[in-house]
This record gives structure tokens, C-alpha cells and sequence, in this order.
């Protein structure tokens, strides 16, 4: 069932909504309930891979080339570093926030990672925690200002990346001055095991385990309660905030890989290094399925989300579109991701499933479940 998510003090709080003992709206009870549920959930996460698929038979058809191997080559890291830096945004848009400091945080750790190295192999593991530290600690100067101090997400990650971004161009000419990574680095990222970047599978990894913690931890599924009803989950006894700051500071730490994994991809950092990832991420997550006013998103969906936009990118690349016809197209496939979405069909889909008692006109429990969901995602 969608409550088995949930701890079970959340569900109890949530199961009352639908309870007139509590203070609820009315209810009935139905066998087809748990269906119902499913199917809601389903249709948030499924028309991302069935739109991925789709865009896989139309570049069969009219771009062959962006399904050879030596596309693959580059499709594979980028989508993969697209994609933690997604699962970082993610897990802010999980709580209702959205985090516009990705491009500094990837640029000045990319930077940091040169600095600190000096091109040394033998301060690689140094430069890399530098790299991750730093985005660490902007995901939790964020967390500070946005769930304690209760400032606008959106203003205080946009004033944060660009204080970052300026620090980056004034380090890199003072220090890294277009430097490039430790060998080490670049020959790891250059390996293929079983014939796939090593990029590719670190990510896959990550992905996994990210996926595994929000769905089996019971950190995971507390910190998803928070998410979907913060209100509820305060009642449940659950640290709102300290879920909000968590979430700022891990996301943080996973633009610090996603830099880690880009300098090793492209061996060369400058000023300019993380620039776009500024907006594709979100439409990543947003695509995916979550809801840019929180609640439930799906890792492994997000991950998805972002083969198909690198995917795209490398169809329009191969097309031979100009630049400006690329951004049109690009912005017209992410603005009809956006309406066909998982989130509008799951809520569109709960509206229409709700069971209904036609002489009592009362809800049933996952109607009234479905409601508090849709009204906090």
C-alpha cells in the first residue's frame, strides 16, 4: 500500500484525516483501496519510461547515429552527472524548496578539486574531499537560512550560487588558471568497465542507494513523511526542520560528487565548469514526476528523466540543428514533459479512481489519502 511508505505514527495521523473519531472527513472502507493507491503512484513515475522508450524508437527512426556506441560514449557520463546532480535536487524539491546554487556549487568545487590537488595524484583523495566539503557546507549554509531562518528557497540559493560563482572566478585565476585534474582522475573516469563508463556506474550506484534509503530506511521513509505533510509529520513527533536542513546539506554533497565525477569526464576545469546545471536538473526532477510543492519523488525515475534530456541533446546534436533551434526544441520538450507529467496524471488519476458512496456521499480512506497528497504535492 502508498502508507506503507510512511512511519507508522505519520499513518496513523494521515488514516485519521479520512476518520470521523479524529476530527476527519467521513469514510467508508473499499477492498479496492490498496489498487487504487498503486495505480495513483504508478502514473506519478510511469510516463517518464514510457516516454524515454519512446524517444529511443523516434531516435531509431530519425537520428541511428545517437544509438552507436561512440554516442553512447558520451551520452552515458553526461546523463550520469546530470543525473546525481538531479537526485541532489531532488531530495529539496522532496521538501517543497528548490536549490538555484548547483552551478556554483559544481564550478567552485570542480575548481577546488585543481586547487587543492595541484595536479598531484598523491592529493587527489585531498582535492576530492575538498570538492564534496564544499558542497557540504553551501547545502548547509542553504538548509540555515531556509528552514531556520524561513527565507524564500529560491531567493537564498540563487544569493548563494552566485557568491559561489564569484569565489570560482576569482580562484581559478589566482589558482587554477584552466588547470587540468590529477591523472589519476581522468584515467579512472576514461576506464570502461564491461565496456561502460566508470562514471556511468559510480552514478548507478549512487541512484541505487539513494532509491533503497527513501524506500526501505526508516530515515528514508521519515524523511519522505516530512515531505508529504511536514504539518503531520510535526504532530508524529518528527524534526521538520532538521529534515529540510539534511536535505540541503545532501544535496550539497551530491553536486560535490557531481563536480568530482565532471572533472574526471572532462579533465579540464575553468571558470565557466558546472554553468548548465542551473535549470536541468529541476526539469529532471519535475519530469520525473515530482512536484515542485513537494511530496514523493522517485530516484530511479529522476535518473531516467535525465538519460532522456541528454538523450535529446545528442539527437539535436547530430540533427545538425543551430544552436538557437536546439534551445527551442529542448525548452518545447521539457515544457510538454512538464504538462504531461506524473504528477498531473497521478493527480488527475486520483480524482477520477476516488471512490464515492453514492447515498452518504463520504470518501473513502484513499480518497481522502489521495487528497491530502494532492494538496501537498
Amino acid at each position: 500500500m502508498l502508507l506503507g511508505v510512511l512511519p507508522p505514527g505519520f499513518r496513523r495521523l494521515v488514516t485519521a484525516a479520512g476518520n470521523p473519531a479524529r476530527g476527519g472527513a467521513p469514510r467508508t472502507s473499499g477492498r479496492s483501496a490498496p489498487l487504487v493507491a498503486s495505480a495513483v503512484v504508478a502514473a506519478r513515475f510511469v510516463p517518464i519510461w514510457l516516454a524515454t522508450a519512446a524517444l529511443f524508437v523516434v531516435a531509431a527512426i530519425i537520428a541511428p547515429n545517437a544509438l552507436k556506441s561512440t554516442s553512447w560514449a558520451f551520452v552515458l557520463p553526461s546523463m550520469t552527472i546530470l543525473a546525481i546532480a538531479a537526485l541532489g535536487q531532488m531530495l529539496v524539491i522532496m521538501h517543497a524548496g528548490i536549490d538555484l546554487s548547483t552551478p556554483g556549487v559544481i564550478s567552485l568545487g570542480g575548481n577546488f578539486l585543481v586547487g587543492v590537488s595541484a595536479g598531484s595524484n598523491h592529493r587527489l583523495a585531498l582535492g576530492i574531499l575538498a570538492c564534496i566539503g564544499i558542497g557540504a557546507l553551501a547545502g548547509l549554509v542553504n538548509g540555515i537560512f531556509v528552514a531556520i531562518l524561513r527565507l524564500n528557497p529560491l531567493i537564498v540559493t540563487l544569493a548563494v550560487g552566485q557568491i559561489l560563482l564569484a569565489w570560482t572566478v576569482r580562484y581559478s585565476r589566482s589558482v587554477t588558471n584552466q588547470s587540468s585534474v590529477p591523472e589519476a582522475l581522468s584515467t579512472w573516469a576514461s576506464h570502461k568497465p564491461l565496456g561502460i563508463s566508470a562514471v556511468f556506474w559510480t552514478g548507478a550506484a549512487i541512484t541505487l542507494a539513494v532509491a533503497l534509503m527513501l524506500r526501505y530506511a526508516a530515515p528514508g521513509r521519515r524523511f519522505q513523511a516530512v515531505g508529504a505533510n511536514p504539518r503531520a509529520a510535526w504532530m508524529a513527533g518528527l524534526q521538520v526542520r532538521s529534515h529540510v536542513v539534511f536535505a540541503y546539506v545532501a544535496a550539497g554533497t551530491l553536486y560535490g560528487v557531481a563536480a568530482v565525477l565532471l572533472a574526471g569526464f572532462r579533465i579540464s576545469i575553468d571558470p565557466a565548469f558546472g554553468a548548465a546545471y542551473l535549470l536541468a536538473p529541476i526539469a529532471a526532477v519535475v519530469i520525473a514526476g515530482a512536484s515542485l510543492s513537494g511530496g514523493l519523488a522517485s530516484a530511479t525515475s529522476t535518473w531516467m528523466a535525465a538519460l532522456a534530456l541528454t538523450l535529446l541533446t545528442q539527437m539535436l546534436l547530430i540533427l545538425g540543428l543551430s544552436t538557437a533551434m536546439q534551445y527551442v526544441v529542448f525548452g518545447a520538450a521539457i515544457i510538454v514533459g512538464m504538462l504531461i507529467s506524473g504528477d498531473r496524471l497521478a493527480a488527475l488519476l486520483g480524482r477520477v479512481l476516488r471512490p464515492v458512496d453514492a447515498t452518504a456521499g463520504v470518501q473513502t480512506e484513499v480518497g481522502a489519502y489521495s487528497e491530502v497528497t494532492e494538496n501537498t504535492s
